[in-house]
C-alpha cells in the first residue's frame, strides 16, 4: 500500500536555516530516504506558504493555507509500506532526523502508476531568503 507522509514544520524556523544548516539537515533526511531505497518514492519540498491559496467547497479562493496549527505543510513523500506500522516506522526515522517536524502519515487509495512529478522552482525564492 501507498502512504503519503506530509512534513509539517515551522516554516519560518525553516526559511531562517543557513544554507548549511539546511544542507546539513537534507543530508540527514536524504540518510533516510537512502536506507528505504526500493520504498521510498517521490519526495517534494513545497514552495513558500505565502503563495498558497485554497478553493472552498463554494469555490471561493482565499490566501492559504488554511491550518489551524502554528506548523505548515512543508513537503511530503510518498512511501510504499507493506501496512501503517511500516509507514509509522519510516515517519519515525524521518523524525528523529529533523526533530522539528511532524509528519502525518495517510494513505494513498488513488494514485497514477508510473506518473512522474515534474521539476519545479516555483516558489523557492520566498523560502530561502
Amino acid at each position: 500500500m501507498l502512504y503519503a507522509l506530509l512534513a509539517y514544520h515551522d516554516e519560518p524556523e525553516v526559511q531562517a536555516m543557513t544554507t548549511a544548516e539546511d544542507g546539513a539537515l537534507m543530508d540527514r533526511l536524504m540518510g533516510v530516504h537512502d536506507r528505504l531505497a526500493g520504498q521510498m518514492g517521490p519526495a517534494a519540498r513545497l514552495g513558500a506558504t505565502a503563495l498558497a491559496a485554497v478553493v472552498s467547497r463554494k469555490g471561493l479562493v482565499t490566501d492559504g493555507p488554511f491550518a489551524e496549527t502554528k506548523e505548515h505543510l512543508l513537503g511530503f513523500y510518498v512511501l510504499e509500506a507493506a501496512d501503517l506500522d511500516g509507514a509509522v516506522a519510516a515517519a519515525k526515522a524521518l523524525q528523529a532526523a529533523n526533530p522539528g517536524a511532524i509528519y502525518e502519515i495517510r494513505p494513498i487509495v488513488r494514485y497514477v502508476p508510473g506518473a512522474a512529478f515534474p521539476e519545479s522552482d516555483a516558489g523557492l525564492e520566498l523560502v530561502r531568503p
